[in-house]
């Protein structure tokens, strides 16, 4: 698997956002979340966009953060924000979700953000799980979904990596 930064505008990762938004329809109803993005925010160094490829170049998994600071939202300064974690249904139960996540935060991290936070839902328990076992805990909710009740926010602070060496995967390539 090769895990390339792109624009949050990308072919690959537009037509991966219409799956996922898919998904949240399907699992919530409506059409799907509606919280406003920009492909800027996801630029470096305030934010990343990544897609996982096989060997064959199709794309299986995206993520994204975006910084965030203190705001009449709930976020506080410091944060980065994770969004549009998806696999796609064929590639489930591989790491592939683990391994995007561990890219972002490695990235933010050197982008000194010091918490990493992301929103979901309670009909999204497989994220749920990802998120508990690699170390998020919840917290206060923030974001744009905030005051609804099946919103699930979670927190993870981003410590400073030991010795200060870079801790991104090898197969994280930039255009």
């Amino acid at each position: 698997m090769l895990i390339r930064t792109v624009p949050f505008d990308h072919p690959d990762a537009l037509r991966l956002n219409d799956e996922v938004q898919l998904e949240y329809a399907e699992r919530y109803g409506g059409e799907g979340d509606v919280t406003p993005l920009d492909p800027a925010m996801f630029a470096p160094p305030r934010g990343l966009y990544l897609i996982a490829y096989d060997e064959h170049g199709t794309p299986l998994a995206t993520g994204g953060w975006r910084s965030q600071d203190l705001n009449d939202e709930g976020y506080a300064d410091g944060d980065a924000e994770l969004k549009r974690m998806y696999v796609v249904r064929p590639a489930r139960g591989r790491g592939l979700a683990r391994r995007v996540l561990a890219a972002l935060e490695a990235d933010a991290r050197a982008a000194g953000r010091t918490r990493m936070v992301l929103e979901t839902g309670d009909m999204q328990p497989e994220a749920i799980a990802l998120y508990g076992s690699s170390g998020y805990l919840p917290c206060a909710k923030f974001g744009h979904y905030r005051t609804y009740d099946s919103s699930r926010c979670f927190a993870k602070p981003l410590l400073p990596s030991a010795a200060g060496l870079p801790d991104a995967p090898e197969s994280l390539t930039r255009p």
